[in-house]
């Protein structure tokens, strides 16, 4: 996926969140503000073009000086899907870049 396409979507707000990605935000507390923000700031930091849900990526972005993981794909109508929001921690991330080695 496009970063210069999703931030094409943020901009005018033209997404839309699936029920994982609301929980996970509401658990993670970044408000749907920093998820934009980190979406319209942010880099394509891993892609997935052979997910079984549909090509999808994972977007690094910050709020503030916290940092944002936004997995992001399309909906049916092509339509951008936040499929989920998390802030990236050990012992998965060795820091908002590096996932560590298993």
């Amino acid at each position: 996926m496009d970063i210069a396409w999703i931030r094409a979507q943020v901009a005018p707000g033209d997404y839309e969140y699936s029920v994982h990605a609301e929980a996970e935000r509401q658990a993670e507390r970044p408000r749907v503000q920093d998820v934009e923000n980190a979406l319209l700031n942010g880099d394509v930091l891993e892609d997935y073009p052979h997910d079984p849900r549909g090509p999808s990526c994972l977007v690094l972005g910050f709020s503030g000086r916290k940092p944002v993981h936004i997995v992001c794909g399309h909906t049916s109508l092509g339509k951008l899907r936040v499929i989920t929001v998390y802030i990236p921690r050990t012992p998965k991330w060795s820091d908002p870049r590096t996932r560590r080695k298993a």
